[in-house]
């Protein structure tokens, strides 16, 4: 009987233990990381574009762009390199949209930056690994030395450029001139076997329509007012980022660094994005 006693005693001093260590763990509010749940951003949709025609379509230039998120301007794209409260730097944004199969990635290959070739994910991510060579010393007699290879893993944060393909276009049933992106590029450096960098390696292509509904609701930094926080699709369709044209739709299919070099290239970019605000301008008499 004392027994008995003993273990029903032993088991309600573990009950009220386990209680009140629950009753402890369980907020008796519930926990906002900061004044008000922000659901601006995350219930958002993109906003529609306006129906276009075919025979609407008076004058149309096709660019392409670089985004340099080491530009001041375009740090938001980069930051913030871990993330936390719906907030992901834009590379991250893309690739757990791939993961999750919301999105499609396109090879990045080809030439002319078609939408040809889709990837599913596994593919995307062995093709993004990096295999380096080392020269190393093994830890046991004779202490010969041995090369190895080392695969590393891709890493959003190695994505420091973005290449974007765009329309410009003149509506003359709205009379209007506007631009539509196309495609988005993440881009990072070629590094060799010495950790020089040796050029830029485009990962993959996604489709700007598809991926709307996504960057609508992934929230961007506002260096200005952290109460009004944007989304990608914001950032993009507000033109609010810096870029550099480095292609414009040509008879040779050649990219400006494959005619011009040094300052005649930087030039030739300054040229091709003031013909289009030229082009505006002179359609208009005043």
């Amino acid at each position: 009987m004392k027994t008995i006693a003993t273990v029903l005693s032993f088991l309600s001093l573990l009950l009220s233990i386990s209680l009140g260590v629950t009753a402890q763990n369980t907020p008796t509010v519930p926990v906002i990381d900061g004044i008000a749940n922000k659901t601006t951003i995350t219930e958002k949709k993109p906003l529609s574009y306006a129906w276009v025609r075919e025979s609407d379509i008076a004058w149309s230039r096709r660019v392409w762009r670089v985004i340099d998120t080491r530009e001041k301007m375009n740090q938001p794209f980069y930051f913030p390199e871990v993330a936390h409260n719906n907030w992901k730097n834009l590379a991250t944004v893309l690739l757990d949209a791939l993961q999750e199969g919301k999105l499609t990635a396109y090879d990045a290959s080809s030439p002319t930056d078609e939408f040809i070739v889709p990837l599913s994910y596994s593919d995307l991510m062995k093709r993004l690994q990096r295999k380096d060579s080392m020269h190393l010393q093994r830890s046991k007699p004779p202490y010969e030395y041995y090369d190895t290879l080392i695969t590393k893993t891709f890493n959003a944060g190695d994505v420091k450029r973005f290449r974007i393909k765009e329309d410009w276009f003149f509506d003359k049933q709205r009379s209007v001139m506007e631009v539509r992106i196309i495609g988005i590029c993440p881009v990072r450096d070629n590094i060799d076997d010495k950790g020089n960098i040796r050029g830029n390696d485009p990962l993959f292509w996604i489709y700007y329509p598809e991926a709307r509904p996504i960057l609508a609701k992934a929230e961007v930094f506002n260096l200005k007012n952290g109460a009004e926080r944007r989304s990608y699709d914001d950032i993009f369709l507000k033109r609010l980022f810096a870029s550099y044209v480095y292609k414009e739709e040509n008879v040779f299919d050649r990219k400006i660094t494959e005619y011009s070099q040094g300052i005649d290239a930087i030039l030739e970019s300054d040229r091709i994005k003031r013909e289009l605000i030229d082009f505006e301008e002179e359609l208009w008499q005043y």
